[in-house]
Formats: C-alpha cells, structure tokens, sequence
C-alpha cells in the first residue's frame, strides 16, 4: 500500500494501483496475520462487503479516465477509492458491531453512523473493524474480549487504547488512516505508543449518532494517519452538523483542510505549557527529552514558549474519572440481554436474567467501572459527586478558555511514559488510568489536539514518544498546519512499519 492519501490518489489515478488491490491486499495481511506466534491483531475482521465497494469504486475510476473527467470526480468524490479501518464501536450498516465484548458478539448495525456515511459519500471504502478495549474502556486494548492488539513497533508491548487497533492499523501500514474514539485521550494515547498522528476534534464537529456511547459529554470520534494531511482529508469529508445529533457543530475554517499548508507565521505564535504538568511525577526522563527538544524546535522557528499556572488541573483526572464512570453506568444500563446482544436466560426470572447475562457479557475493567460509577450515583450521595465533578470541569473549560485569549497553543506531552509491555499495568487499574494524565483535560474543556510522532524512548527499547499541541475551539486547520510543518522537518518520525 502507498504511505499515504495524497500518494494513493495518484497512483489510483494513473493506475499504477486499484482500490480492489489495496483492500486484497489489507485482506492477506489480515488473515496471514492471525496464523503468527505473535499476532498484531489490530483488525477483527475484514467487511465482507469491502471488496464489492472498492471495485464499484474501481469502475468509476475508469469510466472517469476515460472520459478525461478523473479531476472533476476526484473533486467531487476527494477519497474515492481508499480503505478506511473503522473501530469496532462505530456502527457500519451490516456488518457486526461488538465493542470488543461478549455482550453484544453476534450483534450486526442495522445502520452506519454519520460519519461513515460521510466518508463512503466521500469515495473512501470502509475496510473492517478494529480491535479495541471493551467498550472504549482502557488505556492498552488489553480489555478487549477479543485479545490484546500487540504494537506492531516492537509486538511485545502494547499499542494503546482504547484505540489500539486502529492506531496498530495504521502503524502497521494495513489501513491509510483509521477512525477511533476518545472520551479521555483513547486517540492520541494509541497514536502515541505507535508512531503516528492522532487528532481528537472539537467536542461536536464529529457526530457521534451510530457511535456506541460510553461518557456521552466527553465522547468523540477521532482520526489517525500517517501524516496531518492524512488526518486532514478524512476530516474534511465528516466534519459538520448532524440533524441526528443535537451536540454537533460546524468547523469554521474547514475549507483549509482540503490542501493543508504547513504553518509559517511561527513569530506570532504564543505557547503555553502548564506548571503542572512540568511538575508530574512519573514522566519518564526519555519522555522528558523530547518535550525539551519539541521545545527547542518552536523556540527555533520564534515561537514564545511561557509556563502558565494552572491549578484547576491538578483536579483533572479526579473529575474526569467521576464523569465518566458516571455516565457509563448510565449508557450501559441498557446491555441487558433482552434489548441488545447475548441473553443468559436460566429459566429463574427477570432479575436473575438481567444479572446473568451482565455478568457473563461484561469483562472485569466494565464492571469495575460500572460499579463505581452506580456508587457515585447512588442515593447516599444524591448525585452530589457528579454535580461536584460537573462544577469542577465547568471551572476548566473557563479557566482553558480565558488561557486562549492569550496564548494559541498548549503544549505538553501526550503521556508520562512510552508503551509499556504487555501484562505490565493490566492488574493495577490506578497505574493504567493515569497514562491519561495529561490527555483527559482536553476531554474536559472540549478542545482538539494532536498528537505528533516526536521522538523514540531509549529505554523502553526505543518506542515512540508523541507530543500534543492542543488549541481553543475549533482551531483544528491551525493545529494540523502546525503539525504539517513539524512533519516536515521531521518526516522520519510520522514513517509507518513495513509489515
């Protein structure tokens, strides 16, 4: 497969290379893949309807060329022809949807969501679906009832999550560019364990209707690829309102997305890095570098780089967890073996079904959270922990805003640490939840950012290190225009592994 869209598209116009081809070829990888002692396992399946769509897509091509109208099609149709992996938890219309867990094995979307829709509108083929930690629940796609999806880097570690396998997708070279979801850095943690970009857009510019919810008020769909201008194009095709979703919004500027440029007015560009999040224990001295070199590459190009104080954030990962946990209680009430998924029905009646079927759908890391979240809702505590959780994430998304009435960036890292090994945090929840650290505040205030492939680890054999450059609302063209011009001057980092 070529590296990235805007390659793809040439040869796909000159054709040096077929739609058909690309999604075969996905479709090999896939099942010679499943027979190795150590499987990536990033796909869950290849779409049986995959092939047809691309060569439909072929046709079209060609009918185009021949007729001289290949730019005017192209135009209209900016992705014809490219295979998309798709995570598990976005509905794609006839093809199964299980989250990664028991519970729903078997189940098949009566529909797809907006944003597939937009991008088969778009031209680009929905390729399969890919693994991720049970319900979007976990930091390593080690959750997941379907296994780990191994980082295809170095396959004793881990890839991420909950996103794995679709950043693994990517990394691997098996997909152009994925879709995955975020609630709490599910995009970026993925992309930065492997060695890609990864933006998590403005709460909103992404419909969510036919997305599996699990913390509806932080919840959205994200992108990864090889490069911002992979990430780019796909955004460009899905962005914007949704009369399915009352939360979505338009994305001014969008029109910038379609030929991104590589920012140049560094001299006016105002940084700001957390106090904070310079005063983290746990950062990993080799993650410590390449902030410190990330650093010195805006300073070179006359960027200003200020610490701000910012204590609101030190009550970040507490009010996330309290949201969040809260709302997946909520939105997983309804797995109940009688409107969704499997049943376990024993013949003993309603409760003894209900409590049966969950406890045998449902993996350990959902039930721990949907206890916890049940606890904070219960009436000892009247919903008071959530309304504190709510007031406290109120008081970051204006504390964020008002920051951005001086500075256009916040830069930080994207986690303390590089990917760990597999087995390594899996047993110890509290270990696992803080990799989110320094990705959930942007959750919060329902800003974007982008994670960039900045660096490797030396000591964690030499994994990937990402950065984020995170911005005010709405600002996603500056911040992947200032990706683009980190890309270029660092192209080596963004560079997916030849499988």
């Amino acid at each position: 497969m070529y590296y990235t869209i805007k390659e793809t598209v040439e040869a796909l116009k000159a054709g040096k290379v077929s739609s058909a081809e690309l999604v075969k070829k996905s479709a090999e990888t896939f099942e010679a893949d499943k027979s190795g002692q150590k499987p990536l396992n990033a796909f869950l399946e290849i779409y049986s309807d995959a092939l047809a769509k691309a060569e439909a897509a072929d046709k079209e091509i060609a009918e185009a060329r021949a007729a001289g109208s290949l730019d005017e099609l192209y135009e209209k149709k900016p992705l014809l022809g490219l295979p998309f992996a798709n995570k598990d938890n976005i509905s794609c219309r006839g093809n199964r949807l299980t989250c990664g867990s028991k519970i729903l094995d078997g189940y098949v979307a009566p529909y797809s969501a907006t944003v597939i829709n937009r991008l088969e509108a778009a031209g680009a083929i929905p390729l399969g679906r890919c693994n991720q930690d049970e319900f979007a629940m976990g930091s390593s796609t080690e959750y997941s009832s379907y296994g780990a999806t191994r980082n295809p880097i170095n396959r004793d570690y881990v890839s991420g999550g909950s996103s794995g396998g679709s950043a693994a997708a990517v990394a691997a070279n098996q997909a152009l560019f994925s879709l995955g979801t975020e609630t709490g850095g599910s995009v970026r943690l993925p992309a930065s364990y492997c060695g890609i970009y990864g933006l998590k857009p403005t709460y909103g510019v992404l419909s969510r209707w036919g997305v599996v919810a699990y913390g509806s008020s932080l919840d959205q769909v994200g992108i990864m690829g090889h490069t911002p201008q992979d990430i780019a194009a796909p955004l460009s095709a899905m962005c914007g309102t949704d009369m399915y979703d009352d939360t979505s919004a338009d994305l001014p500027g969008s029109g910038e997305l379609k030929d991104l440029k590589a920012y140049t007015d560094f001299a006016s560009l105002k940084i700001a890095i957390p106090k904070q999040f310079l005063e983290t224990k746990g950062l990993d001295p080799d993650v410590g570098k390449v902030f410190e070199d990330t650093k010195k590459w805006f300073e070179s190009k006359g960027a200003k780089i200020e610490v701000v104080d910012l204590p609101v954030l030190e009550a970040s990962i507490a009010s996330y967890y309290v949201i969040a946990l809260s709302e997946a209680a909520s939105n997983l009430s309804r797995f109940d073996g009688i409107r969704y998924g499997n049943r376990i029905d024993n013949g003993k009646g309603y409760d003894e079904l209900y409590k049966d079927t969950r406890s045998e759908g449902f993996g350990p890391e959902v039930k721990r959270r949907i206890i916890i979240g049940n606890y904070v809702l219960s009436e000892q505590f009247s919903g008071s922990t959530y309304k504190k959780g709510m007031s406290v994430r109120a008081r970051i998304q204006k504390e964020v805003a008002a920051l951005f009435n001086t500075y256009d960036l916040i830069l930080c890292p994207t986690c303390p640490t590089a990917a760990f090994k597999l087995g390594q945090k899996v047993d110890d929840p509290l270990e696992m939840y803080l990799s989110d650290m320094y990705t959930v505040f942007v959750n919060l205030a329902r800003i974007p950012s982008v994670n960039v492939p900045a660096g490797r680890a030396a000591g964690t054999d030499n994994m990937p290190v990402g950065m984020q450059f995170a911005g005010p609302m709405f600002s996603e063209s500056k911040l992947l225009q200032i990706a683009a011009a980190w890309e270029n001057d660092y192209p080596q980092c963004g560079i997916p592994v030849k499988e």
